[in-house]
């Protein structure tokens, strides 16, 4: 049966299968696929037996990964196999893993082989390889997306639980949405790059392919950590994929925004997806894209193209004839640029990232098709470089803005081909993504990849902090969807619950400040009423930096709820509301809110 990373390492954990039997079927299974395009190396068995017997001795309970099977791009190095990027000229034999696959060893995970790959990581339909295209299992006549072509391919025919892709212009996305899957692409510097071939350095991280958003983010937190050895690694907060708050404020584009190149089955698609949002409570804002497409177009047309040229410029002079004609036409570009063309376009970056920060203010996340159309292999083969382009118009732009990405599956269109959505924020709000895309994949009923098993039923959110993590109650602007949530979500905050106070507290109405709040007071037992609340937590280490921000009259202090517990929350100084509304009576700041919105329309 193909399993998932979380029914692997349970069945492991428990003793209903040991990890050298699940190996063993993950090798025949890949051994029985009628595809020899999908992997450019296989581990050798005695590779496989070592690293079984680094598992020996170890406890089950500690390695998040134990003994789940994995492939990996060959573009990241894996020791003891050749890193080819697609290009037999280019190989060489790997003595040592990438970071993130060293990091995947350490939590007990097993590489299994390498998979193939448009060349040097140069293009979104996996048509551009010296080792074939991989079969799409989906519908057989579309490509498979790309870069990370084989990978995609390898977790959706069910050969491997998950599998290592990297992104930079929409690898990690476009393979998942053409094949039922989901791609998580982290935070720029997230994920450590060092031991993978450089497209375009200060924009390449390294993405995971798997059936599962929850598959996808263990596999992740695996990885995720600051490196010291890659000068683009980030100290980011990662946190933990909880629950989905109440109040999400989702953005999606204008509908004179939304590019389908006329596919009328994907805009019907989107708008069903729109649909079933809704039916999360998200509150659906449409934005404008053009900062977003511009900043697309620069990639490709801009001065980005040099750090192509820059990566394997020099083995292109060497050995031209190397390389795949189109992906040498597209690298060769990069000789032309100067610095002068290199800052115009990172002033004119500056400028769309203010625009794009702008546009998503108070918003928990973007939404967009995870590609506008789909490709056969004859229209790509017809017009190679311009259809690739298109594919990435909701791509391209995410790791320039710095953003991380999710791509996730939600139907399987009328004619067969497969549809996806991508949820986007700015960097560090991964987990928050996660836990939106699990809740939306789960409603979707879809099989998982071209497997056809149906999709576990969504775990429910742990209602803990969890180690390292502390619950907050929070009352005003900071819940979900108002104005300074963001600010939670760049702590590495994660939605726990709804709740509400005893009867011990009133709410009153703040002077006015940078936004408006509420205050809370605590009076003596029976005074007060209920009121709403959002429990989040946050990272310990962000705990402190966070509550910085908070202004007086507010200050924290001990909250009791509904149920007897207590959790810290924002509590208001009794003299701070000597000359405050009192707004109890509205049970919570959203229900003030609502009956000022209510109280203009009449």
């Amino acid at each position: 049966m193909v399993e998932t990373i979380a029914e692997v390492v349970a069945a492991h954990r428990q003793g209903k299968a040991r990890p050298a039997e699940t190996l063993a079927a993950c090798m025949a299974r890949i051994a029985a696929y009628d595809d020899p395009a999908v992997f450019t190396a296989i581990a050798e068995p005695k590779a496989i037996h070592a690293q079984l017997k680094s598992l020996e001795g170890s406890d089950p309970e500690r390695l998040p990964l134990y003994g789940v099977p994995f492939a990996v791009k060959d573009n990241i190095d894996v020791a003891g196999l050749p890193t080819t990027c697609a290009c037999p000229d280019f190989a060489y034999m790997a003595t040592k893993d990438a970071v993130s696959v060293a990091r995947l060893r350490r939590a007990g995970a097993i590489v299994v082989g390498k998979t193939n790959l448009d060349q040097f990581a140069t293009g979104l339909v996996g048509r551009r390889s010296p080792y074939g295209t991989p079969r799409n299992p989906i519908r057989a006549d579309l490509v498979p997306g790309g870069s990370s072509s084989g990978s995609g391919v390898a977790v959706s025919a069910g050969l491997v639980p998950f599998a290592l892709g990297t992104d930079t212009a929409g690898s990690g996305r476009i393979p998942a949405g053409l094949t039922n899957i989901v791609g998580l692409k982290p935070s720029l510097g997230l994920v450590s790059t060092t031991g993978v071939v450089p497209a375009c350095r200060s924009l390449d991280c390294v993405s995971v392919f798997a059936r599962t958003v929850g598959d996808a983010f263990t596999a992740l937190q695996a990885m995720a950590g600051a490196d010291p050895s890659d000068p683009f690694s980030r100290d980011l907060p990662l946190g933990h994929a909880g629950g989905v708050a109440p109040k999400l404020r989702i953005g999606v584009p204008r509908s004179v925004d939304c590019v389908t190149f006329g596919d009328r089955e994907t805009e019907g698609a989107f708008v069903r997806a729109l649909a079933r949002l809704g039916a999360l409570g998200a509150d659906i804002v449409e934005i404008e894209m053009e900062p977003f497409f511009e900043a697309a177009r620069l990639l490709y047309d801009g001065p980005w193209v040099a750090e192509r040229y820059a990566a394997v410029g020099g083995f292109l002079e060497s050995r031209p004839d190397s390389f795949h004609p189109v992906v040498r036409s597209i690298i060769e570009q990069g000789r032309a640029l100067s610095a002068v063309d290199a800052f115009r376009g990172l002033y004119r970056l500056a400028e769309l990232k203010a625009r794009a920060r702008q546009e998503m203010t108070g918003l928990d996340a973007l939404m967009v098709p995870t590609m506008p159309t789909v490709y056969t292999l004859a229209q790509l083969d017809a017009d190679p470089v311009r259809l690739n382009s298109n594919l990435g118009i909701y791509t391209n732009f995410v790791n320039l803005l710095d953003m991380c990405g999710l791509a996730v599956p939600s139907e399987i269109r009328r004619d067969g081909a497969p549809f996806g959505i991508t949820l986007l924020a700015p960097a560090g709000r991964d987990a928050h993504l996660a836990a939106i895309g699990a809740a939306f994949h789960a409603r979707t009923g879809l099989a998982m990849g071209a497997t056809g098993r149906a999709l576990p039923p969504l775990a429910p959110a742990t209602p803990t902090a969890g180690p390292g993590r502390i619950e907050i109650a929070l009352f005003g602007a900071h819940l979900s969807g108002l104005p300074l949530n963001g600010e939670l979500l760049a702590a590495g905050g994660t939605f726990v619950r709804q709740a509400r106070t005893n009867a011990d507290y009133r709410l009153y109405l703040l002077p006015e400040g940078r936004v408006r709040r509420p205050g809370l007071l605590r009076g003596r037992p029976g005074s007060g009423a209920p009121i709403a609340c959002e429990v989040w937590s946050l990272p310990a280490q962000n705990y402190g930096p966070f509550l910085a921000k908070i202004p007086a009259p507010l200050g924290i202090g001990s909250i009791t709820l509904d149920d007897g517990s207590d959790v810290k929350g924002f509590l208001v100084e009794a003299t701070g509301v000597a000359s405050a509304r009192d707004i109890t009576a509205y049970g919570g700041w959203r229900g003030f809110l609502a009956a000022e919105v209510e109280a203009a329309a009449i």
